[in-house]
């Protein structure tokens, strides 16, 4: 495992004791996918306790009243956020930022794979609302301004970097003023390329994960990393 003092300062590596057994056990080959998808789950939830305790604050939301009749000042998080998985395997990581979170926020997808020959990422799905308004489309002038000021990246395995990267360039000209990438594993390459691939001048970018491991081989699989994620969660192993 890699010292989180040697990467970025931006990415963040847990060091959690109760995450870093869950890794350990989603690691082997024997955990079948029920287990896998609780493990998802369990680890997405400790890094995410780290990464919105880092990156969100609280405010004043109004008064309330106990059960005994005594007035109490109401919090709620801020700044306004949305998640967004990255088919396929993101979508096992939404219910634990979903139980963490203290109301419902919106939910986009986007749709990318790792093309088998160059490892280059494709994008396939995009349902981000809209675009913010540009000078080549006048139109879209009219339309209210109601994306939210963070996005919530999420993707169980940072391998080569490049899917990552793509989705933070997406997200930052979609408009947010900062993305979140939490994460289960990652390699120190594709952190490290994760970490920067917004680019400083268009925004904001925070790498959390509950591992690092050093290497990828040939075929841009972590090394000895966990396997692919997706086909464990959904059972398309040899697809």
């Amino acid at each position: 495992m890699t010292s989180p003092s040697s990467m970025p300062h931006n990415v963040h590596i847990s060091t959690h004791p109760c995450l870093r057994a869950k890794l350990s056990q989603i690691r082997s080959k024997d955990a079948n996918a029920r287990e896998t998808k609780s493990l998802v789950h369990d680890i997405a939830l400790i890094v995410a306790c780290e990464a919105l305790a880092s990156g969100l604050t609280t405010i004043s939301s109004g008064t309330g009243e106990t059960p005994l009749g005594y007035a109490y000042t109401t919090e709620t998080i801020s700044p306004q956020v949305a998640l967004v998985p990255i088919l396929r395997s993101g979508l096992g990581m939404v219910e634990a930022l979903q139980t963490l979170l203290p109301s419902p926020v919106p939910i986009h997808h986007l749709g990318l794979f790792r093309e088998p020959t160059s490892l280059q990422p494709v994008e396939y799905y995009n349902n981000l609302p809209y675009h913010r308004p540009t000078f080549s489309s006048p139109s879209n002038n009219t339309l209210p301004n109601t994306n939210p000021e963070i996005a919530i990246l999420l993707d169980p395995i940072i391998a080569t970097g490049g899917t990552s990267v793509a989705a933070i360039q997406t997200l930052l000209e979609w408009g947010v003023r900062k993305v979140i990438v939490i994460a289960v594993l990652g390699s120190e390459e594709g952190l490290r390329r994760a970490a920067v691939g917004g680019g400083k001048e268009q925004g904001e970018v925070e790498i959390w994960v509950g591992g690092c491991d050093k290497e990828v081989d040939a075929r841009g699989m972590i090394r000895p990393g966990m396997g692919d994620v997706g086909d464990r969660l959904f059972l398309t192993i040899g697809k």
